[in-house]
């Protein structure tokens, strides 16, 4: 592995995470709908200008969708000071971003087309470098779309965080669940601050010692969780005796409108590591089209509980034969939070084949950061590379420390 290359000219770093925006950057630009949310969230965070042109042009609907147009909403509302200016084809996106100020009490209405991680994941790149704690409400889907479930936030996501030193009153429930089409469900996000964020080294995965698990049901039969948790236990059984999946049955207002039903799982090793898989079933409508669809690859049909339970099982096995500290779907996270870290010591993660998110991200740190990650190929035939990079040093310099 020779690296990546980067795209734009590397940014001086910010020192300031919650301070004022540098009147005197330029901005950074990009073409494009891809990793906007990446773009977004890293421009709040080093305060550099972003511009993000042709985002679509040539689509049939073009310009942004509703969900990144409610994720910049989002933005706008946790922020203070921040300039989003779109042209009036969509197409343009022009950001200047403003003071992260977090906050209790608010309220946010996401659009049902993604999943609410989409947003939960932008926010908790954000909240430790507030200026006070941040205390939210999304109201939506919970479980569907292309994106980890609410489930996986919770019990894999979540549980990172505490490696870079961000652990105590880290709040999150699921209130209602809601399924596509209809969404309706609501989950509470409590994140606490931080002055800094300090330099780690995660390199041991260590062996699995135990199997948990989420099978959600909404507006099904109960015995739907029942079947998921007998399929997947079949497959996993034969590597591992300690797997537990607990049933999760919401109706009435419990939950949103809409029938549905699916599986997270997530493995423990021996050194705190998390791997994570979920899926949930493709429901078809009157018509007997799919509403809605996620599976482990992209030509399965998930339509019993049994495909699901099985599915979910066979891609946690194949994320854990990737080795590597932390699944392909927390990559991103990962490093951006190794990218902040303190300049006192050089940061490190061994990670697995790096996936598409997590290769732009680095991408982006180099962009706005001006943080560049040394690969180095790991010894051996595990197929899994050693990250290191020296951090930014981004503080928080509007939390209080006396």
């Amino acid at each position: 592995l020779t690296g990546l290359p980067a795209f734009g000219a590397p940014a001086a770093c910010a020192a300031r995470a919650s301070g004022a925006m540098s009147t005197t950057s330029a901005p950074l630009r990009y073409r494009g709908s891809n990793w906007l949310r990446q773009r977004l969230c890293l421009s709040t965070v080093s305060g550099r200008p972003v511009v993000i042109s042709d985002i679509r042009p040539k689509d049939e609907h073009p310009g942004l969708r509703d969900f990144e147009a409610s994720f910049v909403r989002l933005l706008d509302k946790i922020c203070d000071g921040a300039e989003v200016s779109i042209d009036e084809t969509g197409t343009t996106l022009r950001y200047k971003p403003g003071q992260i100020m977090g906050g209790d009490g608010i309220v946010h209405t996401c659009p049902n087309s993604r999943c609410l991680t989409y947003f939960l994941e932008g926010l908790m790149l954000l909240a430790p470098l507030a200026k006070s704690p941040l205390s939210i409400r999304l109201r939506g889907v919970t479980n569907g779309g292309p994106d980890p479930s609410c489930d996986t936030f919770r019990t894999a996501t979540l549980p990172l965080l505490a490696k870079f030193g961000i652990s105590e009153q880290l709040v999150f429930k699921v209130l209602k669940r809601g399924a596509q089409p209809d969404g309706g469900g609501e989950v509470f996000f409590s994140c606490p601050t931080v002055k800094k964020i300090a330099p780690v080294e995660v390199l041991d995965e260590g062996r699995v010692k135990r199997v948990r698990g989420v099978a959600y049901t909404t507006r099904v039969s109960p015995q739907f969780a029942a079947r998921m948790v007998d399929s997947a236990r079949g497959v996993l059984n034969d590597f591992l005796p300690d797997v537990w999946i607990y049933s999760d049955h919401s109706k009435g207002a419990q939950c949103g409108v809409s029938p549905g039903y699916g599986l997270t799982l997530v493995t423990e090793s021996l050194t705190g590591c998390f791997k994570s898989a979920d899926a949930c079933a493709e429901i078809h409508d009157e018509t007997g089209e799919a509403r809605t669809k996620k599976g482990a690859d992209a030509g399965d049909s998930l339509m019993t509980p049994e495909d699901v339970g099985v599915a979910v099982a066979k891609r946690l096995l194949a994320e854990i034969d990737l080795d590597g500290v932390v699944d392909t779907a927390h990559q991103a996270i990962v490093l951006y939070f190794l990218s902040l870290a303190e300049e006192i010591r050089p940061s490190r993660v061994r990670l697995s084949k790096l996936s598409p998110a997590g290769a732009q991200m680095m991408r982006h740190i180099r962009d706005f950061f001006g943080v560049a990650f040394k690969i180095r190929e790991d010894s051996g035939d595990t197929g899994t590379v050693v990250l290191s990079c020296l951090g930014a040093g981004i503080s928080n310099s509007a939390r209080r420390t006396f």
